[in-house]
Order: structure tokens, then C-alpha cells, then sequence
């Protein structure tokens, strides 16, 4: 595109997206920073947002009004998970990028009037600032600027400029280059006993592509295997069969080093449990030809990701990093849809050279809580293969699978990446109303969506639109027709004690697990913490209407019964953020009470009077519920909630559910309306990876 085409072109866009100027609008001040405080003042903008704008005119004092403007929103966009600044779309459409009230919209034209009129103009003004490194990337050439410390980067393309706070360009460099490193990096493998494990491990499949055989396959070949696929697809299962893979065809297999991770206690537990399960079937099934049971015992515990780099409190440092390597051959990694950036860059400095990672996640469940989206960046052509002919001919002689048309690539633009990309496309757990309901909500099909709810007669699905303030509460203590599952499940066998429970440890220890198994068959899940639908108030209410209905008796901050979840990494007490613990008597005195965690089949406790940093757990965040099941699922979708509601929450929280789904609508047509929402993070690591 030509410089005039182009300056054209956005003309015509920002003349579009401001071309209505309403004759009251505002004057504002002349300098932009007394603006972006008064935004901040309005809650348009966080303060953290307009004093990093001031912090750079302290840095420059001729810093361009574009340049402070545009560091603003980099930064508020930033805190809503995005990693950089689409500057096309800021200038062109920047009540989108804001998704400001209408209050704000005078005062967003009237600003907008005094910035660059078009893209062009827009990058020139960041682009002189002494502040901002240019980089930019294009199929036949690229232009960096010398890193001089400059705590902006203008980088993307220059038909897709982004600008990124200097951290997260570097992260998504970092991810990039590792990526790119791991998935070419060839293994040799020795095709023909490979195939002769494979059908040793794998049922034969007929006609149909066994994608999970096909997974197991690929991730010989390189240090870096993206596994991805919605709930009951398999891939804790393939996991396992690729553990037993790697252990039949290794040279030495007694000496390799495997280590289970996940970014939360919950999946970290859930991910070994279910290798377990897999591996202990496998070999009944192998019998003597592997000793698949001392393999499994060497492993050890599964670990959050925080807990395996050595996270240490009250820093961002890790013991383990690009100087300090972790030792071990093959790491697995569960939920990997939970991972940001940051960790991820982490993650991948901190694994050898040759080492194996395995990540295994949901492409389509909500993306991190902090700053970007890896898995969907690195899923982004796990739907259709792109696979080239090499894997095509692999796959065959390794896995006897020929790959359909239409997973293979067109043309030349296809990555190493996608060669060590595979998804598992058949659910073999989710394929009745719940499993139908989560693929309408996927796929963007609301009306399919509200008539599965509609008319299911059996008491699976269920939903409750105008609710009162006591619906949830009174799902909480009674469960509903259908779906008994409830908080009353756990709180009569805490009220029950066995009689010599406090006395006996292994007596005591059933009991504690009895317990936290009942409290994982039932859950809320809020998509937002403030206002009468969000954690903070249900958790109260449905704390009060337990304690009317005699299920439990609160006395102060702690009591008997109270399920808590941790809210900030702490390895010295071996407790990290998303552990979730229900408060219980110990066995020395039914007055001490402790926090108690399952692990798989491991408890793990800690004095109440040593958790500072935890909440109610009655009801949870859906981000918080990732990696997890219920027996019996309840989502609230919060009335004004519209910035947060979203395809991806609601397929996520459906997918919590493993028996019943009940649906809180704050008022009709929520759900209609999250559906067609989906979440779209701004991200250039696709970008920089191909």
C-alpha cells in the first residue's frame, strides 16, 4: 500500500468513526495530561494509567500529546489482559478500544480532534520520541532501532503497528524465539518400533483419524507440543500414553526426569491423578513389558507452575530461569490456557535445551486473568492442521493415520509450529445436554443454546431469568429438582463428626476427605467479585442462609465449614493462589482449627491463624474455576455486566459442570448476549510467530 493510499485510507476511517460533532461538545484544556487525570478522576481511566502518562513527560518534556495519550490507554489495556495497542484501531475507532460510557464520549471526541488526523501522522509523533524503540516487522525486510532502554516499543507491522509497554514486547520475543527454537529442533526418531508401541497403546481406531495417537506421534519430534481440545477429548489420557511412550523408546529410560505442573493446586492435582489413573490402566493392560509402576512413583507430586520455578514471596524473581535451568527431561503442563505471558516466557527460559514440554489446555476457555493469551496465540491453526507434507508422510509410517484434506496445508504458509500442533476433536465424556450446550455456546449459536435449555424435560440443564436476591443462596441449601447436589452435601458431614475422629489420625483423615469431596460436588460461579451478583455479595448471602438453615454456625472470621480460597502465592506454607480449603477441626482439640487441601488422594493443612490472604469460596470468579469440576454447576450472569460477559465465560463455566448446569440470568437475553460476545485480546505474538 502507498504512503498517500494509506494516509487516505485512514482519513477515511477516523473521518468515519468521529464524523458526527456534537455542537456541545466540551472544550477541553490544552494539555492532555490535566485530560487523562480527569478521566482517571471519572473512572474512565485508573490512576496507575494517566501517572504513567505524567511519568513520561517527566522522562521527556516535549513528549507529543499522541505519545502521552497513547501510553494511557497502552497501560489501561494492559489492565484488561491485552499485551500491546492496536494504534490502526486506536485512531480509527477509539470509542471501541476504550469501550467507554456514554457519558465519555463527548469528551473522547473533543480530545480526539486535537491528535494526529490519521495513522500515518499518528506514528510519526510516537516515532520521534526518545522514549519509544521502533521496530517493525514485514515479510521481506525489518527495521529495529538500538535498544537504549527506551520503556516503549512501536513494533507489529506497518500494516498492524502495535505499541507495547518494553516488558511485554520482550516476553513476546522471548515466547517467540522459543517457540520457534523448540518446534524446529528435530528429535530423531526410529519410525518402526515407534509405530509398534503406538498400536500397542492405542485401540485400533477404524476409518477415523485417532488424533490422540496422531498427538503422541508428533511429540516425538521436536522439544515443544501444543495438545489442545474442549472438556472429555483425552488429553490427561494422551498425556499418559505419551509418558509410556517416551519411557518404551528412551535408551535409558530409569534416568528420565519427568515433572507434572499446572497454575493451580486444583488442576495441578486433578492432572497427576488422572496420569495416574491412565498409567495404572496401562499397565494392567502392558503387564510385564514396561514397569510402568515404578516410573509412576518416581515422578513425584505435580506442582503449580509457581511452585516448580521456585516463586518467592513478595518478588517477581524465580529460582529457576535462563541461568538456572530446571532438571528434568519431559514437563507436562495442564491448563495451559491459565498461563500469561509473563509466566510463560518464564516457563520456557527456565526449561534445557533438549527437554520436552508438553502443553496441554482448552484453546476456546478464557484466557489468563494478567496480560495475554498464549494458548490461542499458539492454537490459532490447531482447527485446520495446516500440516505439510513431511508430517503427512510421518504420520503415516509412525502413527498408520493419513491425515485428511483438508488438515493439510495449501501452500507454503504453514509454521513448525503447526506441525507440533494437534487437536483432539472427539469428547468422549461430554456428549450429551451439557456437552451440546457448551458446542452451541463455542460455535456462536445462542438460539440453539436457549433451546437446549428451553427443553430439556430431564433436570440437566436449567436456567433462571428476573432471579431475587435469595435464587443462588437457595440453590446453595437445597439444590434443585434434578439437581440435588448442594453445600448441605458437606456441611452435615461436618456437623457429624465420626466419634473418634478427633482422636484417631486415620479416622480423622477419612473424615477430612469425606468432607472435601462432598464440598467439590456443588458450586457457584460469578463472572465479576463487586455488586449483588458477584463474589463478595454471594458469598455473604449464601453464608447467611446456610447458617438460618442450621448447616453451619459462624463465629467470627473462622469457623467450622468455612471454605476458603487462597489469593496469594506463599511456598513457605506451601499454599499458592487458587487453592481451595475448608476450614476443620484438627485431631488435638475440636477448638484448633486448620485449613485443609486435597492433592489427588494428599491432604495438606495449615493453621487458620497463619492464612492471611484468602476469601469465602462459597462462590468463585469462572477464571478462578478453571481446572476444576462440579457435580452440579450454577454460573450467575450479572446484570450490567455487559464489558465482562463473554462466549468464553460462558463455555467455560458450562464446562465446570459434570452432571447438572443451572443459569442465573440477571434478566433475559444475557445469555443471547454473551454468546455474541466473544473476548478478542490484543496480541502480536501471533505476528512474530509467522
Amino acid at each position: 500500500m502507498s504512503a498517500s493510499t494509506q494516509d487516505s485510507s485512514d482519513a477515511a476511517m477516523n473521518e468515519s468513526a468521529l464524523q458526527i460533532i456534537p455542537e456541545n461538545t466540551p472544550a477541553l484544556p490544552a494539555d492532555p495530561l490535566t485530560i487523562l487525570h480527569g478521566w482517571a478522576e471519572n473512572g474512565w481511566l485508573r490512576r496507575l494509567d494517566s501517572a504513567l502518562a505524567a511519568f513520561m513527560r517527566e522522562l521527556d518534556s516535549s513528549a507529543t500529546p499522541a505519545l502521552l495519550v497513547s501510553t494511557a490507554v497502552l497501560a489501561q489495556m494492559e489492565g484488561r489482559g491485552h499485551t500491546c495497542l492496536p494504534l490502526r484501531r486506536l485512531v480509527a475507532q477509539p470509542d471501541e478500544i476504550l469501550a467507554w460510557p456514554q457519558a465519555a464520549h463527548k469528551e473522547l471526541t473533543a480530545l480526539w480532534l486535537t491528535l494526529p488526523g490519521n495513522l500515518s501522522d499518528w506514528l510519526s509523533a510516537l516515532r520521534t520520541s526518545p522514549l519509544v524503540r521502533s521496530i517493525t516487522l514485514n515479510p521481506s525486510s525489518s527495521h529495529e532501532e538500538t535498544d537504549r532502554g527506551q520503556p516503549l516499543v512501536l513494533g507489529g507491522t506497518t500494516d498492524e503497528p502495535l505499541l507495547y509497554l518494553r516488558r511485554y514486547w520482550l516476553h513476546e520475543r522471548q515466547v517467540s524465539c522459543d517457540v520457534l527454537q523448540r518446534t524446529t529442533a528435530v528429535h530423531p526418531v526410529d519410525e518402526a518400533p515407534v509405530r509398534r508401541w503406538l498400536d500397542r497403546l492405542f485401540d485400533p481406531s477404524g476409518n477415523e483419524v485417532d488424533w490422540q495417537k496422531l498427538a503422541c506421534a508428533v511429540a516425538l519430534r521436536a522439544s515443544l507440543t501444543v495438545i489442545t481440545g474442549g472438556p472429555g477429548t483425552g488429553k490427561t489420557y494422551t498425556a499418559a500414553r505419551l509418558l509410556a511412550l517416551l519411557f518404551a523408546t528412551h535408551a535409558e529410560p530409569e534416568r528420565l526426569r519427568v515433572a507434572l505442573a499446572a497454575p493451580t493446586g486444583k488442576a495441578a492435582a486433578r492432572l497427576r491423578q488422572s496420569i495416574d489413573v491412565s498409567l495404572q490402566e496401562l499397565s494392567r493392560r502392558l503387564g510385564n513389558e514396561l514397569d510402568l509402576e515404578t516410573f509412576t512413583r518416581r515422578m513425584g507430586a505435580a506442582r503449580t507452575l509457581h511452585s516448580l520455578l521456585g516463586a518467592r514471596p513478595d518478588t517477581r524473581q524465580l529460582r529457576f530461569n535462563a541461568s538456572h535451568l530446571l532438571d528434568i527431561d519431559i514437563l507436562i503442563v495442564d491448563e495451559a490456557s491459565m498461563i500469561h505471558l509473563e509466566m510463560m516466557a518464564a516457563l520456557l527460559q527456565a526449561m534445557p535445551a533438549g527437554a520436552r514440554i508438553i502443553l496441554l489446555g482448552d484453546k476456546d476457555q478464557l484466557a489468563s486473568v494478567e496480560a495475554g493469551a498464549v494458548l490461542g496465540d499458539l492454537c490459532r491453526d490447531a482447527l485446520h492442521g495446516h500440516y505439510d507434507p513431511e508430517t503427512a508422510r510421518y504420520a503415516k509410517a509412525v502413527a498408520g493415520i493419513t491425515l485428511p484434506r483438508e488438515f493439510l496445508a495449501d501452500d507454503a504458509k504453514t509454521t513448525p509450529l503447526a506441525q507440533q500442533t494437534v487437536m483432539l476433536r472427539k469428547s468422549r465424556r461430554f456428549g450429551g445436554l451439557i456437552g451440546q450446550l457448551a458446542w452451541a455456546v463455542n460455535n456462536g449459536n445462542a438460539e440453539l443454546a436457549r433451546q437446549l435449555i428451553a427443553r430439556d424435560t430431564t433436570g440437566i440443564l436449567q436456567t433462571t431469568s428476573h432471579p431475587t436476591a435469595g435464587t443462588a443462596p437457595d440453590l446453595a441449601v437445597h439444590g434443585r429438582p434434578g439437581a440435588p447436589a448442594c453445600y448441605a452435601d458437606y456441611l452435615r458431614l461436618v456437623r457429624s463428626p465420626p466419634r473418634d475422629a478427633m482422636t484417631h489420625a486415620d479416622h480423622h483423615e477419612s473424615w477430612v476427605k469425606s468432607v472435601l469431596l462432598a464440598f467439590e460436588r456443588f458450586r457457584i460461579l460469578c463472572a465479576v467479585h463487586e455488586g449483588d451478583w458477584g463474589t463478595e455479595s454471594l458469598n455473604a448471602a449464601v453464608q447467611q442462609a446456610l447458617a438460618a438453615a442450621g448447616l453451619l454456625k459462624p463465629a467470627g472470621e473462622w469457623f467450622a465449614g468455612r471454605p476458603v480460597m487462597v489469593t496469594r502465592n506463599d511456598p513457605e506454607l506451601g499454599v499458592f493462589n487458587g487453592d481451595v480449603g475448608v476450614a476443620l477441626p484438627g485431631t488435638r482439640a475440636y477448638s484448633a482449627l486448620r485449613v485443609y487441601f486435597l492433592d489427588g488422594d494428599r491432604l495438606r493443612s495449615v493453621g487458620v491463624s497463619r492464612l492471611a490472604h484468602v476469601e469465602t469460596a462459597f462462590a468463585m470468579t469462572v477464571h478462578k474455576s478453571q481446572g476444576s469440576e462440579f457435580l452440579h454447576t450454577a454460573l450467575v450472569l450479572p446484570l450490567g455486566g455487559a464489558k465482562v460477559l463473554t462466549r468464553e465465560l460462558v463455555y467455560t463455566g458450562i464446562t465446570r459442570a459434570r452432571e447438572n448446569f443451572t443459569l442465573i440470568e440477571g434478566q433475559a437475553g444475557l445469555l443471547h448476549q454473551a454468546i455474541e460476545q466473544q473476548s478478542q485480546r490484543a496480541s502480536g505474538l501471533g505476528l512474530q510467530l509467522g
